[in-house]
């Protein structure tokens, strides 16, 4: 899209919400640059005012110069009075802009990364630092580049008055200024660092927060009353991610207020010998009260605003390096694309000696894997755990592309489909399935929401055993699922897995892959799912896996997984009678398909 990733952090900092919110953007640099130079100004105008009023009543002159000078302070009061409403209002603009338009760039970006960067703990770390709220990260550094540079102008005008009168306070005071700005920056980079480290953390934190109070674990934690062990936990966790910042902060806060004191240090002697500058007539009474004011003003924004501005800017500094990794990372634009209409019909799908590792690692879960689909018939893919059943359907649907071997759709590489064609063939439940807390009629239609359709969802409820079910909610079809809603209602977790089943019935895909749905259900009820499913199914191809190898009786043909190679395969009668892997496994399953 708009930004490219070579630009520098700052460059970032300040071209994202010019990109994004212009004119709220131009008007908040305006706002702070001015607020900046009013100080300087307002030191003045005071003088003047007091030096007028000194004259006036002393030596009875005009009135011109103290109107001139009131005025000139009201301005500056006036312009300070309305300043914070007039910035709250452009930041609050540039937020909502960015939020409305950055953000979804974000998401988009981190929706099209490839499947291998998601699944990366690491990856997933950085995305989770840089999709919190990136439009007030980025409002944040964008305001806070201004509040320095605002704050640099104001010390710069007190600075510029001292100098003319006390050159050396003036030469000092920048000199503490430049490691205390080094100390800020240093501060800023550490605490983000540690932010990083904590980051971890702070989702275990969360996550043990959501056991103990939230809805979902209510029943277990009544009735195991394990609330204290996980508490116990939770605060270990929590004093972990507490420590690691306190330290970092503590460090820097100690160092800062260090600085501000040797520079009110320094003030202060200013103070006192211009004392004899004024004594001896070289300063006027109202420029030297409006330097001590001023002086006072310059030991709070040396010692505390001006380091607390940077510290924050490098922190958000850090965010935007972060920022640049996501842009950087691999992805394509096309996994946003939408599955192609009319789909792509899979008339055969072959591996042909398939090795694949997960990246990162050395063990190959897939090893000179080698088989065939043919449209129209069902398959089963059986297995112990980690033999590579779901790593298969990874490779299918196009998840992962660095694999060895060939993969063959039609006679024609995977890899020559475009993600809209591959999206266009297949259908998939996983065990882990999405619950979506939204009405059960939408949970159903997302499997065709490219191409809405009033489809026959009574049909599908009724093959599913769902339509008694949802008859019984409040709203039937209409009812909202999940705890988000005021009135929703939650289902077993059965009845979410006939959810998530209807809805890949729902999709025009002909291959329909379920990888192990039914693991909610009983064997018997897994079986007769299976049974239905399958003759909904006819003329389409399927593909189950399953731990069950009694659903696998409606499969053509079975393919007997093993350390990453297809190890057995033919019909069940045919896998039974060669009394081999398959038949040793079912043996031991046997007794789950009679009722006593």
């Amino acid at each position: 899209m708009l930004l490219k990733e070579r630009k520098s952090t700052l460059g970032y900092i300040l071209k994202i919400p010019i990109k994004y919110s212009t004119y709220s953007a131009i008007m908040i640099a305006i706002l702070k640059i001015i607020g900046g130079i009013i100080p300087t100004l307002n030191m003045f105008a005071i003088a003047k005012f007091i030096n007028s009023a000194i004259t006036l009543f002393k030596y009875h002159s005009g009135y011109s110069d103290i109107i001139i000078a009131i005025t000139l302070i009201m301005i500056c009061t006036a312009y300070e009075w309305i300043y914070d409403y007039l910035v709250t209002y452009d930041e609050t603009r540039l937020e909502n802009n960015l939020r409305v338009s950055f953000k979804v760039y974000i998401i988009n970006k981190v929706t099209s990364l490839k499947y291998s960067n998601i699944e990366n703990q690491n990856t997933c770390d950085l995305i989770s630092r840089v999709c919190k709220e990136p439009e007030k990260q980025c409002k944040d550094a964008y305001s806070q580049f201004f509040d320095i540079l605002s704050l640099l102008i104001t010390i710069c005008g007190v600075v510029g008055v001292l100098a003319m009168n006390v050159f050396w306070s003036a030469l000092l005071i920048v000199a503490i200024s430049i490691p205390l700005l080094k100390l800020a920056i240093n501060g800023g980079k550490a605490s983000y660092q540690a932010n990083r480290q904590v980051r971890r953390y702070i989702r275990e934190v969360d996550y043990l927060s959501e056991v103990l109070n939230g809805r979902d674990a209510v029943d277990e934690r009544m009735l195991f009353c394990y609330s204290n062990k996980i508490n116990e936990k939770w605060h270990r966790q929590f004093e972990k991610t507490r420590k690691l910042l306190f330290k970092v902060n503590l460090k820097w806060f100690i160092k800062a207020k260090s600085g501000g004191i040797i520079t009110a240090f320094i003030s202060l002697t200013t103070i006192l010998i211009l004392l004899f500058s004024v004594r001896s007539g070289q300063l006027s009474i109202g420029l030297f009260i409006s330097i001590v004011n001023s002086e006072t003003l310059l030991i709070q924004n040396l010692s505390w605003q001006l380091p607390s501005y940077v510290n924050s800017l490098a922190k958000n500094k850090e965010y935007i390096v972060d920022l640049i990794q996501i842009l950087n990372l691999p992805g394509k634009k096309e996994y946003l694309d939408e599955p192609i209409s009319p789909n792509v019909v899979v008339n055969s799908l072959e591996f042909k000696d398939v090795s694949f590792k997960y990246p990162g690692t050395e063990k190959y879960v897939l090893k000179n894997m080698s088989f065939k689909i043919e449209k129209g018939k069902h398959y089963a893919l059986v297995g112990t755990n980690g033999s590579g059943k779901t790593t298969i359907t990874k490779l299918i649907t196009g998840l992962y592309e660095d694999f060895e071997g060939e993969i063959l759709i039609n006679g024609k590489s995977i890899r020559q489909y475009s993600q809209c064609e591959i999206k266009s063939m297949f259908s998939i439940v996983y065990q882990d399935f999405a619950r979506y807390f939204i009405s059960v009629k939408d949970n159903i239609y997302l499997g065709c929401v490219n191409k809405y359709q009033n489809k026959d969802i009574e049909s599908f409820l009724d093959i599913l055993s769902l339509k008694d079910t949802i008859e019984k909610l409040p709203n039937g079809l209409n009812s909202n699922l999940g705890k988000i809603q005021k009135d929703g209602v939650d289902l077993s977790g059965g009845e979410w897995q006939k959810v998530a089943m209807a809805r890949a019935m729902m999709s025009s895909s002909e291959l329909r892959i379920l990888d192990e749905p039914t693991a909610a259900l009983d064997p018997i009820s897994e079986n007769d799912m299976y049974q239905r499913f399958s003759s909904m199914s006819k003329g389409s191809t399927t593909i189950f896996i399953s731990h069950r190898l009694g659903s696998t009786k409606i499969a053509d043909n079975i393919f007997v997984i093993d350390q990453g190679k297809i190890a057995e395969q033919g019909s069940f009668d045919e896998l039974i009678e060669n009394n081999g892997l398959f038949a040793k496994m079912f043996e031991s399953q046997k007794s789950w398909y009679f009722k006593s």
